[in-house]
């Protein structure tokens, strides 16, 4: 007899509402499972599997959940809490983990706990996931998702029950993989594209690629489905570029931590880094620990010539975002010159030695000598050159590929469900940012699809609109990314739908902001102020409507909170446009809740813009409670 993967030790419960609990034993046995003095019965059915649930409890714990199979097996998970549960999904900025924000915690946070689901992209409605629940500690919280330990702190800290979050998240991912089959085949350009998936997917021609049942074949199989390439070899190492008495005086500089495509090199291979450092004569004989910081996607790192440590291998891409930590042993270490050198492989999207810039640098394992720091200027050479690789899902769809339709629901969200949750939190679209125009549908497509699944209402839904990214600019009449916040903007109509706006804390040249912190906390906030009724305002000013008043248009604001404000000046970005379509940065001015906007030029103006670029320079637009205004547009042209 087992019990479903969630429900082991340190599980976190939903508190006040009935609490669904499944697994397997022998077919057609009677089962009994009991938690705090409740028991319910149930039988299970042919195949084995039971599902029951037991009477909604109220916050606490420690508890023993016990499975009975009646006069046979027992199952148990100990350390269980009743408590808050949310589901966080999405791409790789809900995957990446607090280890490379460069946060700590001092001690452990009992009451916050997280269950990660693996990444998995198997064909077929899969029945069960691996994994288990892990308790907020200084260790484990390294690898929890930023956004949602954030999430998690900040309800912990306000409603003082325990919070549970099931993590499953897949980078690079767009949301069509994250649906299921039945809601895709609802929408008209889903359906075509699901359709014609199966009729590749399940052709002789297909699987004649794959081979043998071999794991390593399949592996290999699975990344060549993809469309991605292996590792070609280390031929860098071949070349001396590891050895302490290279002549690199040649190789350009790149300053770390940062991927190789900000730094113009607009492809996907390997490349070597290298840095020299003049170690104290007192190290001479010590131990050392090297922290080179987190290595997009593998790395293999050398000292004076010497491998030292290596992490990554074939098409694995889980390491992506975890800092390095390797020992150099003390023979190697010399007093004056030493050289690191480490080569970066990725496969996929961006690469480099992304830090953080505090968990790069070197110094003895043991004493207290000052360490010293990494970061800044590395010399480097490019050893492969893939060319852009930024789109495995239009590779063909099958085993391996995370973009293939329906995939990550079947492997990531099916097997979750009935556990009971308060909500979810999403985020994601980058990988959408090519359909923009079609997004809102596939998200409230997804969404009211995952409320069907789990069989709860309309449970809160609680989205992150995407950051501002890429050259800044005060207005961009074409942006695709303006598109798709429109998109997660229209999301919010939706019953129960959230959204977060981190308009003003992302990064020119990273995809991955990393202001986690305030991604989780502006999440919370939208649940504490809906969900929990504790918070005075959801989130900042969302556009109402708008009136034309001569030669200037009113825009009225909800969520204005205790009033609007402009930070650091006048208001920035509005642009204002007559039926001739052509838009002007515009003079705008707060007005109760609402922004008065104008420009002289435009003598009958019909519809106002605003932060409608892909990185919008200066929008300034806030409420008082600090929580900045989302973009928006009153045109549909």
């Amino acid at each position: 007899m087992r019990l479903a993967s969630l429900f082991c030790n340190h599980a976190i419960l939903q508190r006040d509402i009935p609490i669904p609990v499944w697994g397997w034993c022998a077919p057609r046995s009677r089962v009994r499972v009991t938690l705090a003095g409740r028991t319910a019965e149930t039988f299970a059915g042919d195949d084995g599997k039971f599902v029951l649930r037991l009477p909604p409890m109220p916050a606490g714990g420690p508890h023993v959940l016990e499975a009975l199979q009646v006069g046979a097996g027992r199952a148990e998970a100990q350390d269980v809490w009743v408590g808050e549960v949310w589901l966080a999904s999405g791409q790789s900025n809900m995957q990446w983990t607090v280890a490379p924000t460069g946060e700590t915690i001092d001690k452990a946070i009992p009451g916050i706990r997280m269950f990660s689901v693996p990444n998995v992209a198997l064909p077929g409605r899969q029945a069960h996931v691996e994994g288990v629940w892990k308790t907020a500690t200084p260790e484990a919280v390294q690898n929890f998702s930023a956004v949602a330990f954030h999430f998690a702190r900040r309800l912990h800290d306000e409603l003082k029950v325990p919070v549970g979050i099931i993590a499953s998240s897949w980078g690079g991912t767009r949301v069509e993989a994250w649906t299921s089959r039945e809601a895709l085949m609802q929408q008209p350009a889903t359906c075509a594209e699901m359709q014609s998936y199966e009729a590749t997917f399940h052709s002789p021609a297909f699987f004649s690629r794959l081979g043998s049942d071999d794991a390593r074949t399949a592996s290999v199989v699975a990344g060549q489905v993809r469309g991605l390439r292996t590792d070609p070899g280390n031929e860098g190492f071949g070349r001396g570029w590891a050895r302490a008495d290279l002549d690199d005086a040649a190789w350009p500089n790149m300053t770390l931590p940062s991927t190789w495509q900000a730094n113009r090199l607009a492809f996907s291979g390997a490349l070597w880094f290298r840095r020299e450092i003049s170690a104290p004569a007192d190290w001479q004989g010590k131990d050392l620990l090297l922290c080179v910081g987190a290595v997009d996607k593998h790395d293999v790192t050398y000292f004076n010539g010497e491998q030292v440590g290596a992490t990554g291998t074939d098409l694995d891409e889980s390491h992506w975002n975890k800092p390095r930590e390797y020992r150099v042993p003390a023979r190697l270490v010399k007093p004056g010159k030493n050289v690191i050198a480490v080569r970066a492989f990725s496969f996929v999207y961006h690469g480099g030695l992304i830090g953080p810039a505090n968990k790069m640098s070197v110094a003895p394992v043991s004493g207290n000598a000052t360490p010293i720091p990494l970061e800044g200027p590395w010399r480097y050479a490019v050893e492969h050159d893939f060319g852009k690789v930024y789109l495995p899902g239009a590779a063909p769809y099958g085993p391996g590929n995370p973009n293939t339709p329906a995939i990550l629901f079947d492997n990531q969200v099916a097997p979750l469900a009935p556990y009971a949750l308060r909500g979810a939190i999403w985020y994601q679209g980058e990988s959408n940012v090519g359909n923009a125009s079609q997004y809102r549908e596939l998200m409230v497509g997804m969404i009211r699809d995952w409320r069907r699944t789990w069989g709860q209402g309309d449970f809160p839904f609680l989205m992150v609109q995407l950051a501002n990214y890429q050259a800044a600019s005060e207005y961009q009449r074409d942006s695709q990314w303006a598109l798709l916040r429109e998109s997660q903007l229209q999301s919010v109509n939706e019953p129960g739908v959230g959204m977060a706006v981190i308009i003003d804390i992302g990064e020119a040249n990273d995809i991955h902001p990393r202001n986690k912190r305030d991604v989780g906390y502006r999440l919370a906030q939208w649940a504490l102020y809906e969900t929990y009724e504790r918070a005075s305002v959801a989130s900042g000013p969302l556009c109402s409507g708008m009136t034309i008043e001569g030669d200037r248009i009113r825009v009225r604001f909800r969520n204005s909170g205790k009033g609007l404000v402009a930070k650091g000046g006048a208001l920035k970005t509005f642009a204002i446009a007559g039926s001739d379509k052509m838009f002007f940065l515009a003079e705008a001015v707060i007005d109760g809740n609402s922004v008065v906007v104008r420009h002289p030029d435009v003598m009958y103006p019909v519809a106002v813009r605003y932060a409608w670029a892909d990185n919008p320079e200066g929008c300034n637009l806030y409420n008082v409670e600090g929580l900045p205004a989302s973009p928006f547009r009153t045109d549909v042209w």
